[in-house]
């Protein structure tokens, strides 16, 4: 007995959690309607541990997260039930002021859009020196020598030639990692992430998920990680809280969760990765569209009389070729050229090099030329909601196309021509007469996609038309696109920077960095036995979250 009294003594004692939910509501009502968004949702974070929130849009994960510090817009948001515990303190009944003291000081958070968040107008010093003023930590030199420690820290180069540069001078991951740097300020105890990698580069992705986990290693850091990326999820989290309509089904450590789910909708999560066999490769297909030596160069201007000094080559002498029932992938970071390539083929901005379309020589057509053409080269854009004109009904949205390069129909015509075109994208076309705004952003890809399909092209540019999609959507509108390309024979150019999505749709692969082909091939020879260091590097950062080689990135 004695012995056993000494072996529990000696246990260390059991700490309480750092931040600990408990039963957490949140309701908005507006208008006299209640909606709830989270209901009795309960979870806790240890110290230095990451805890994943996953599920899809509307799920309740930003919510929950904001919910944190307090963040959302009271009235009309509310909590009917619930205690959120940070350090025995519940922050939920605590004073604006006692908020401030815990608000970039003890917890801090990055949000997913960082053009967004920083200040336009303000330099990166002043913006960070005003996260250390703030909570008064500027020290003596007016917290200069912590600024470029805290831009040093997060990997930014050169940080004393960055410290006068505004946010839309640096580049998506640069811009990211300020924002880390302005979380990690004060040195907090508990960091918020909500999407932060959402719309980065996979390579880019990568390296800010390693200053992450170096960052946790080093301080001891706690995290609530938002995110509906299961591979990230996978690589990066301790612990895994599953969401869907505002509960959490599931929870428990990330392989238990990965390797073993229960709850059907965690199932239904792991199983939406995009699927799908690209079609087949067929050299004797008819050419659709055919590029030889394709340059688009921007002049630089400088002095007073504004003289050419030098050019962006933003796309430097590519050739290439799509035909009929084939995909042709274009993959790359951002800024390496490819939604110039296809503006350029597409006749919506100058270019130089010869570009044939179904036989036609058109690198010469004007504006007025090109137009009845456009009927057979439709573009598909990436988000959805910004390509919707929200003042027209989707009826109007797709039979606008129709009024232009169909004219003579009547009414009666372009309705029973509309309904088919939705019912051929899976959407119900007794809601043609509602507006964009009141469909998800699956349902408005859709109607894009609609859009396009309407006029019966026979080459389609889709650039980034998954990205900003759920996976489960994102699967959803893969499988849409692999089918219509074989009903209808049509050539895609297929725009994008998630090589999951591209792997499931094209056939043929090219591989873009600073505007110039690094490499080009059969879809499976790119993937499976890439050759260039830097296509290496893209998919170790797509298919593994390892961070690229050296010198191969460049921030």
């Amino acid at each position: 007995m004695r012995s056993t009294l000494a072996r529990l003594s000696s246990d260390p004692p059991m700490t309480e959690p750092l931040l600990k939910v408990e039963d957490l509501s949140v309701t908005f009502t507006a208008a006299g309607t209640t909606t709830h968004a989270v209901r009795n949702i309960s979870f806790d974070i240890n110290k230095g541990e990451t805890v994943a929130l996953v599920g899809e849009s509307g799920s309740g994960k930003s919510v929950s997260a904001l919910s944190v510090l307090k963040l959302l817009p009271y009235p009309p948001a509310s909590h009917p039930s619930g205690r959120i515990v940070f350090e025995g303190q519940d922050l939920l009944t605590a004073s604006e002021r006692e908020l401030r003291g815990v608000r970039g000081n003890d917890v801090t958070m990055i949000f997913q859009e960082p053009m967004t968040s920083l200040n336009p107008l303000h330099t990166i010093e002043r913006q960070i020196g005003e996260i250390l003023s703030l909570h008064g930590h500027l020290g003596e030199d007016g917290g200069h020598s912590r600024i470029i420690e805290l831009l040093n820290q997060v990997g930014i180069r050169d940080p004393e030639k960055r410290l006068g540069a505004f946010p839309h001078q640096l580049s998506g991951g640069q811009r990211q990692r300020v924002m880390i740097a302005m979380s990690l300020a004060n040195e907090p105890k508990l960091l918020i992430a909500d999407e932060p990698t959402t719309a980065l580069d996979v390579t880019v992705q990568a390296q800010i998920l390693e200053l992450l986990n170096k960052l946790k290693a080093d301080k001891g850091l706690s995290m609530l990680f938002i995110t509906h990326d299961l591979g990230i999820v996978r690589k990066f989290a301790d612990r895994v809280c599953v969401m869907t309509q505002g509960e959490i089904v599931e929870t428990g450590a990330t392989a238990d969760i990965f390797d073993n789910p229960q709850h059907d909708y965690t199932k239904h999560l792991l199983a939406a990765e995009p699927k799908g066999e690209p079609p087949a490769h067929d050299e004797n297909a008819e050419i659709i569209m055919q590029g030889d030596d394709i340059k688009v160069w921007f002049p630089i201007k400088k002095g007073f009389m504004r003289k050419t000094v030098d050019h962006v080559k933003a796309v430097d002498g590519i050739d290439l070729k799509l035909r009929a029932g084939q995909t042709l992938g274009v993959v790359g970071e951002s800024g390496s050229g490819k939604t110039t390539l296809g503006l350029a083929l597409t006749r919506m901005i100058s270019s130089q090099g010869k570009i044939a379309f179904v036989g036609k020589d058109i690198d010469s057509y004007s504006f007025n030329e090109m137009k009845p053409l456009r009927s057979e080269m439709q573009i598909v854009f990436q988000d959805p909601y910004g390509s919707l004109s929200p003042r027209m009904s989707v009826a109007e949205i797709i039979a606008e196309g129709l009024h232009i390069h169909k004219p003579g129909q009547t009414f009666e015509q372009i309705d029973a021509t509309v309904s088919s075109v939705l019912e051929e994208v899976g959407l119900d076309p007794e809601t043609r007469h509602r507006y964009p705004h009141e469909f998800s952003g699956g349902q408005r890809q859709r109607m894009a996609i609609a859009r396009a399909m309407v006029l019966e092209p026979k080459f389609v540019m889709l650039d980034e038309p998954t990205s900003a999609l759920d996976m489960s959507v994102q699967a959803q509108v893969v499988e849409l696109l692999l089918r219509l390309q074989e009903q209808r024979n049509l050539a895609y150019l297929f725009i994008s920077h998630d090589l999951k999505v591209v792997r499931a749709l094209a056939n043929e692969v090219i591989v873009m960095r600073l505007g110039k082909v690094v490499e080009q091939g059969p879809s499976r020879q790119i993937f499976d036995e890439p050759r260039d260091d830097y296509t290496k590097a893209l998919m170790a950062a797509a298919f593994d979250l390892a961070t690229a080689p050296a010198g191969i990135v460049n921030q």
